[in-house]
């Protein structure tokens, strides 16, 4: 199983990243899964989850309205649009597959496998 983040970059307050979760080793179709992301200093926190057939989706507080979760199954791919970036977004953002779903959002503790993160810095 791996899961590899891509997407992440240096952008201006105000614009816009897609992130990118590339799915092998497993049928990604069957799974939820997360993203999550972790500022220096602060606590891994749950950004977005989409359900395994992609019918539901839950968002952070932080992010809603302003990121999107999507995925397409026939390319392994989960994707995070992010727009309208703040500086307080910049982290390392995470997918990860989730065994519990995606009733009650991303949480760590149905996480079985992580990818590796990818930085997103917003400049103010």
């Amino acid at each position: 199983v791996q899961l590899q983040a891509s997407g992440g970059g240096l952008v201006q307050a105000g614009g816009s990243l897609r992130l990118s979760c590339a799915a092998s080793g497993f049928t990604l179709e069957d799974y939820a899964i997360d993203w999550f992301r972790q500022a220096p200093g602060k606590e891994r926190e749950g950004v977005s989850c989409i359900s395994a057939r992609g019918g539901s989706t839950r968002y952070a507080d932080s992010v809603k309205g302003r990121f999107t979760i999507s995925r397409d199954n026939a390319k392994n791919t989960v994707y995070l649009q992010m727009n309208s970036l703040k500086p307080e977004d910049s982290a390392v953002y995470y997918c990860a597959r989730d065994l519990f779903g995606c009733v009650r959002g991303p949480r760590t503790g149905g996480v079985d496998y992580w990818g590796k993160g990818t930085q997103v810095t917003v400049s103010s």
